[in-house]
């Protein structure tokens, strides 16, 4: 792209979805000596470092435990296998996802079990949940879309009168709340993604899962480590889940900057949500008793394939998450989903567009952006 473009008479310097390296920039000299520490200690898996960012990240969580995970992806995999979820059983989760809530769910051998939406914030709606439960439904998994939490108590309610598990995908929801809880307090256990371009992010893949649960704790622990009792003990075959010493280094130096750059964020969606006010453009929702940390800034509007190629011819960077629901994807089709059977999902799969979000960002640039979406 050149330097600068030009659109319906507007001109923008091209602004990416998310600048990472703007980030790094501002604390490049603690991550430098996070790193350092890490090589000269030779502590590259498991280790001091790691068990300092599990600690950390469970205690801005308001949970008892941290157990680090190579990805997000392997994290929600790892507590699924925890909870000894397998062949015959079913776990109830949403078609609007990235593709790992539903696979974990699969690579354990268990069935994924979708249900709709509810339309204002896109996450899993509790008057669906009911009518998919089953005699082998093993667990419930909402996940906290966009960076705002799921309606908590009545899927806790449903879930507690039906004797049934609550795993939070809490991957896009660092530091979300409810009801003035943290996301990761309201299931046995949540899953986080440390996937770079999140609010929190590794220099590479990493995740984490907390709980509050001490013996699920040591099971995962276990788990995640080759099963094993110690180094050359093995009580069952498992996985190698570790996270790596260098990225739970650099994520204990981001954690402390976290809250900084979510009221950042927070102030940039407010800044959006203003221009954008008066036009046909619908903005993120929050609910007074939640704090939406928006992970992701997503629009809705029938307009918007018209938006993003103004957009992207523009310069400015923009994604959908996500385009085609998991139970329309080949992946899923041996579960014998149709096209119509969760309408809300569906729809706003043909209206979403996330646009640019990151706290590095300057007010100028998002009255650009939304300037150039409310011209189409």
């Amino acid at each position: 792209r050149t330097a600068e473009n030009e659109s319906n008479g507007v001109k923008v310097k091209p602004i990416p979805l998310i600048d990472l390296g703007a980030q790094h920039g501002t604390i490049q000299a603690e991550v430098d000596d996070a790193i350092k520490k890490v090589i000269q200690d030779t502590a590259f898996v498991g280790g001091p470092y790691v068990k300092q960012f599990e600690e950390e990240f469970a205690s801005f969580c308001d949970t008892s435990h941290g157990v680090g995970a190579s990805s997000g992806t392997t994290a929600l995999h790892l507590v699924f296998a925890a909870l000894d979820i397998g062949p015959g059983d079913e776990v109830i989760t949403v078609p609007n996802t990235f593709t790992a809530t539903a696979e974990t769910i699969v690579q354990t051998g268990a069935k994924p079990v979708f249900v709709d939406v509810e339309p204002v914030h896109l996450n899993i709606d509790p008057e669906k949940i009911e009518r998919a439960i089953t005699a082998r439904t093993k667990a419930i998994v909402p996940v906290h879309l966009y960076g705002h939490m799921a309606d908590m108590d009545p899927v806790m309610e449903i879930a507690g009168e039906n004797n049934i598990t609550v795993v939070e995908d809490a991957a896009q929801a660092h530091g979300a709340e409810y009801k003035d809880r943290r996301a990761g307090q309201f299931g046995v256990a949540a899953t986080f993604s440390f996937y770079p371009g999140k609010i929190l992010g590794a220099y590479g893949d990493a995740g984490m899962v907390v709980t509050s649960d001490t013996i699920l704790s040591e099971k995962m622990v276990m788990l995640a480590n080759h099963g094993r009792l110690d180094k050359y003990r093995h009580r069952v075959p498992a996985y190698n889940y570790r996270l790596d010493g260098i990225q739970g280094a650099i994520l204990s130096v981001k954690l402390k900057h976290l809250e900084n750059w979510i009221e950042k964020r927070r102030s940039l969606a407010a800044c959006y949500e203003k221009t954008f006010a008066g036009t046909e453009i619908e903005t993120p929702a929050e609910e007074d008793h939640s704090r939406h940390v928006h992970t992701y800034y997503v629009i809705r509007s029938s307009k918007r394939d018209k938006i993003q190629s103004i957009l992207e011819n523009s310069g400015v960077q923009t994604v959908i998450h996500y385009p085609i629901p998991l139970h329309l994807q080949p992946a899923y089709e041996d579960l014998g989903y149709h096209p119509g059977d969760f309408p809300v999902s569906e729809r706003e799969s043909e209206r979403i567009l996330s646009l640019p979000l990151y706290s590095e960002m300057g007010e100028d640039q998002i009255h650009q952006v939304a300037n150039l979406a409310k011209s189409v």
